[in-house]
Parts: structure tokens; sequence; C-alpha cells
């Protein structure tokens, strides 16, 4: 993860809290807590498509098996 992912990451998460502030979700008093769980949600789907998929991995694997035994 670079600096510009972490500040791509910060931003998307403001964006999404004030999003749900506008729309009435989200009050600017609870703004603390709500913006911890966003963060954290957003860091962690983010580094989580970063990582290489291993089911990923294992589908292409066994599609080249089954074109070779053809």
């Amino acid at each position: 993860m670079t600096a510009k992912d972490d500040e791509m990451i910060l931003k998307t998460a403001k964006e999404i809290i004030v999003k749900f502030i506008e729309v009435g979700n989200i009050s600017p008093a609870t703004f603390h807590d709500h913006f911890r769980n966003i963060y954290q949600t957003v860091d962690a789907t983010v580094k989580a498509s970063a990582r290489p998929s291993y089911h990923k991995d294992v589908i292409e694997t066994a599609d080249q098996k089954a074109t070779l035994k053809k």
C-alpha cells in the first residue's frame, strides 16, 4: 500500500460519511463512531482486493488442465 492508496481510502470514507449525513442516516454527533467503522471497512476492502485471489488461480489451473486433456 502506498501513501496514495491511503489518501484514496481516506477520501472515499469521507465521501461516504458526507453522503450519509446529507441523507440523514448519520448525525454529526455520531460522526466519530461511524467514520471509524466506514474507514476500516473501506481499508479492508481495498487491501483484500489488492491481494491475489487463490480462488482465481485454482480456477485458471483447473481450466488449463481441462484444456490439456482434450
